[in-house]
């Protein structure tokens, strides 16, 4: 499956997150290292539901980047 996952920059560290996947969350120093811990950290968590006998959740979010003309003419 794959999870759409939104990767934040921050003053001294990323972090990142999947919305589909509540509370699946990381960080780490760099742009690669938040990649590896998300993709860890999205199997961690979807082993936890399967162990609970719950629904896995289906990837249904979406992601694209906007360009806008700013300011506004």
């Amino acid at each position: 499956m794959k999870y759409t996952v939104v990767f934040e920059q921050g003053p001294t560290s990323w972090g990142a997150y999947g919305p589909d996947l509540p509370d699946c969350v990381t960080a780490g120093a760099s742009l690669d290292q938040v990649r590896e811990r998300i993709r860890e950290a999205i199997e961690f968590h979807l082993e936890g539901i399967r162990e609970e006998g719950l629904a896995i959740p289906l990837p249904s979010s979406r992601a694209q980047e906007i360009e806008v003309l700013w300011p506004a003419a």
